[in-house]
């Protein structure tokens, strides 16, 4: 497939979780005029704690920068997990390749939207860092988690695979309340800079709606869920599934 743009976030290179291979094969069967990095594309605290650098890692980052040689444009907007990135900013790395801290994008019908990776609008992150981080290392607990708890479903005869960080990220009321609170608080901003949408990622939730006369896009993650929020040539946007459930190969 071929579209306008491509917004994917949360790739997390250098965890052990980062579905590198299926973010690859996704980036050879779908081509775009722009491609937009929403964030935390790489891990510096994961690396920090432990690092772990695969061939398909670098492999992606070789497929991004052969994109931008070959013509599509690359925005990479920074997010938390790569701030190390932040005080070199703004980065014109080539006539096709740019690093920022956000930017506005501009749809086939003149509608604007802010994109930002969205922990600037995130409480915990910005004032608790070590709140955020303590949150990171639960989450990547719950992710390996994972892989033990479809063994045992397999063994009972349960084939469809279950993700419990998932689970608890769609079904913990404090959860539920913190991600309805970032759809808010963003759609806020993005009313206040007279913009029509907001594009983000962040809480590796992807979304498609409307809060009151905004419409929210957050482009999920590829440590699970392996999804990218996508404007087709005829202007329409769309969420894009890798796949249905994620792979339990990490």
């Amino acid at each position: 497939m071929h579209y306008r743009s491509i917004f994917i976030s949360d790739v997390h290179l250098g965890s052990r979780h980062a579905q590198a291979e299926a973010l690859l094969e996704f980036m050879k069967d779908n081509e775009s005029d722009a491609l937009y990095l929403v964030g935390d594309i790489i891990d510096g605290w994961a690396l920090k704690r432990r690092w772990v650098w695969p061939q398909a890692h670098s492999d992606v980052v070789q497929k991004l920068l052969r994109k931008a040689r070959k013509g599509t444009r690359v925005v990479y907007v920074l997010g938390n997990h790569d701030e190390f990135v932040r005080s070199f900013l703004p980065l014109n790395l080539g006539d096709n390749l740019e690093i920022l801290n956000e930017t506005v994008y501009t749809d086939l019908h003149g509608r604007r939207y802010l994109v930002t990776h969205g922990d600037f609008f995130d409480s915990i992150t910005m004032t608790k860092k070590w709140l955020a981080k303590f949150g990171d290392i639960s989450y990547n607990l719950l992710l390996k988690l994972n892989r033990p708890i479809n063994t045992c479903r397999r063994i009972v005869g349960y084939k469809r695979y279950w993700s419990l960080s998932a689970y608890a990220k769609q079904n913990v009321k404090k959860a539920v309340m913190f991600i309805d609170d970032f759809e808010k608080v963003l759609c806020i901003e993005a009313q206040r800079r007279h913009l029509d949408g907001v594009i983000c990622g962040h809480i590796h939730h992807a979304e498609h709606k409307q809060i009151e006369n905004i419409t929210y896009l957050n482009c999920g993650d590829w440590v699970e869920s392996a999804t990218a929020v996508v404007e087709t040539m005829e202007g329409e946007w769309q969420i894009v599934r890798f796949h249905e459930v994620p792979s339990e190969e990490h």
